[in-house]
């Protein structure tokens, strides 16, 4: 593996009762940039997510990350390599703070998840750890509320602090601004953006503005296969391309 590729598949192939949904999948992502997966509905995309994280179990190919080869591992191990999925840790606590789901985050990093023995007074270390994350997404005089109580577009801002709190190398975005109005895609979209600067994104996302506007290189699925790839302005002129995915996608987010 090429050092400045920090994930790498080959041939990754996923069959389910002899449909497959993904086919032969060679994916290389560059350390540090901002790399973009899309597709139609049913292009692999998810699958593509569950099988980097090991939710599935590839039917044939295999999955480096940082030149180790992960594709057997449990889930558990990849993430403790730093391959962290957004929303996977979270649907947020409801009854619990905007300050204490960040902190719930902290102490599975510290290795403190299980020691309920301790009183809450020794967890009050974690605070301005806590406090800086939320300054960093925006969500610093928030922190006293109920996370229930955040706005939707809130409440996906902190599920990402919850999941930088856990130092990912690598994060999976999985539609992070799917049913969002405007305003907090833009939001979103900085703080994806924000964050870039220290580790390395590969996101799901189906709004094509956000995909133009951050995306380093673009990766497009159809049927389980990839139809192409590349920086934006390439791949909105593939011909194969607007006519499987982008034609329609872009009218909808002009």
């Amino acid at each position: 593996m090429q050092p400045d590729i920090i994930l790498e598949t080959k041939g990754l192939t996923k069959e389910f009762r002899g449909f497959v949904a993904v086919r032969s999948v060679d994916l290389k992502v560059r350390r540090g940039s901002i790399h973009a997966l899309i597709g139609p509905n049913g292009a692999g995309k998810t699958t593509v997510f569950n099988l980097l994280t090991k939710f599935h179990i590839p039917s044939a190919g295999s999955i480096a990350f940082n030149g180790i080869d992960i594709t057997h591992e449990k889930p558990a191990q990849t993430a403790r390599r730093g391959i962290v999925r957004s929303f996977q840790i979270s649907a947020v606590f409801p009854q619990l703070s905007v300050l204490e789901n960040v902190k719930i985050a902290l102490q599975r990093k510290a290795g403190l998840d299980y020691r309920f023995w301790q009183p809450v007074a020794a967890l009050h270390t974690l605070d301005p750890q806590a406090m800086a994350l939320l300054d960093q997404v925006g969500l610093s005089n928030a922190s006293h509320l109920l996370a229930g109580d955040l706005p939707y577009g809130r409440k996906r801002t902190l599920e990402i602090a919850t999941t930088l709190a856990l130092d990912p190398e690598l994060l999976l975005l999985d539609e992070p601004t799917q049913g969002m109005g405007h305003e907090d895609v833009d939001r979103i979209k900085d703080l994806i953006k924000q964050v870039s600067a220290q580790r390395t994104i590969l996101m799901v996302e189906h709004n094509m503005k956000v995909v133009a506007d951050i995306s380093d290189t673009i990766t497009v699925l159809q049927r389980g296969e990839i139809l192409a790839e590349g920086p934006y302005a390439q791949v909105s002129i593939d011909p194969a391309v607007r006519e499987a995915y982008m034609g329609t996608e872009e009218e909808e987010h002009v």
